[in-house]
């Protein structure tokens, strides 16, 4: 299972373009950033669960507020037609604050640049596809019975897969890393002008 493809599969080209219109972007754009956010979020979720203690705040914040239900209805979450019972669960940016802390801006930077968004378009839509990535990981905890160290093997082994699949996913790690982040933004930049306009989807 692949984390990223799963939260995929569920954008479909009616949801992008809705989101698009939202923040005023095409839908090639659109595309190129959800897919730089998925990646940087993933990732960023990857890292957290690794440190000591992560993984158990982690899967206690999704057994509490993510139940996966979000991806029933991702179109009406997301454009605000479906009202979420627990307000925490379509809280994008608690969620990024969460996951990114500080990077949270350089990275709406770096995959705004990489997409053609300006950063702060690029913030309001990683903020809109953070709760489908928690939503995908409650998915795999509530409906298909996945135990706590099943969640850190599923984010360790789609960060390897993207990794092996995509060299900018090993940036973004780096990225995530380091406190200077200059260099590291600059070769995510110049690598990931194609790699984050290819959109890729499980058949």
């Amino acid at each position: 299972m692949n984390l990223i493809e799963l939260v995929q599969d569920h954008l479909s080209d009616q949801l992008l373009d809705n989101l698009g219109q939202q923040i005023g972007s095409d839908r090639k754009q659109t595309q190129a950033a959800a897919t730089g956010a998925l990646s940087t979020i993933v990732a960023a979720l990857s890292k957290n669960a690794a440190r000591p203690g992560g993984l158990d705040a982690l899967v206690s914040a999704v057994d509490r507020d993510h139940d996966g239900s979000i991806l029933d209805d991702a179109m009406g979450f997301l454009t605000g037609q479906k009202q979420a019972a627990n307000a925490r669960m379509t809280n994008g940016s608690g969620i990024l604050k969460h996951v990114l802390g500080k990077k949270r801006d350089n990275a709406a930077d770096v995959i705004g640049r990489m997409s053609g968004l300006d950063k702060d378009k690029t913030a309001v839509l990683m903020a809109q596809l953070a709760p489908l990535i928690m939503g995908a990981l409650g998915k795999a905890r509530h409906q298909q019975g996945m135990g706590v160290e099943g969640i850190g093997e599923l984010l360790t082994s789609t960060v390897k897969s993207e990794t092996n699949r995509r060299q900018e996913m090993s940036l973004l790690s780096q990225f995530l890393d380091k406190d200077d982040d200059g260099s590291v933004m600059d070769d995510l930049v110049n690598m990931g002008m194609k790699a984050f306009f290819r959109r890729r989807r499980r058949r």
